[in-house]
């Protein structure tokens, strides 16, 4: 899912995706993932997240998300 990250992140510093994004947002803006991707990824990745696992992006609203900095 590295991919998928760095093509979220391009997509933000390029202007294409505005922060906050949402998981259909992000899906217009890089299209071409599984739709449990879009569904799942961002939580999963959320700063807080109970899983433990990689912290990439802050939740500001529910489903709505930006870049951790």
């Amino acid at each position: 899912m590295k991919a998928f990250a760095s093509e979220i992140y391009a997509a933000v510093r390029g202007g294409r995706l505005k922060e906050p994004f949402t998981a259909d947002t992000a899906r217009r803006a890089c299209p071409g993932w599984a739709d449990a991707t879009y569904r799942v990824f961002f939580n999963k990745h959320r700063v807080g997240n109970p899983g433990g696992t990689t912290e990439l992006f802050v939740r500001v609203a529910p489903g709505r998300f930006k870049l951790k900095n």
